[in-house]
């Protein structure tokens, strides 16, 4: 998982980038904005290791039930599912 060092550093390229192109006029400071961005990263990035874990636990039941299963392919269409019943884009 991203560390939350990696996040703030890369929320803060996000704004400032976008505020130096002009393709958004802050109407609140840059650090609310900078925060905001932090907030969303870290949910995201939370709630995709969640699906991840989640779709591991399940293909590995499913390994276990059925050796012959690829589980890598297993997982990753797991992940997908998981992902679309959350409304989640992975």
């Amino acid at each position: 998982m991203i560390r939350e060092t990696q996040i703030d550093s890369l929320a803060s390229f996000l704004v400032h980038s976008l505020i130096a192109r002009g393709a958004i006029k802050p109407t609140r400071d840059e650090k609310d904005l900078v925060a905001c961005i932090i907030e969303l990263m870290s949910q995201n990035f939370a709630t995709e290791a969640a699906i991840d874990e989640e779709a591991d636990r399940m293909a590995e039941e499913n390994v276990r039930k059925d050796p012959r299963a690829d589980y890598t392919r297993l997982r990753s269409l797991i992940r997908q599912k998981i992902a679309e019943k959350k409304g989640f884009t992975l």
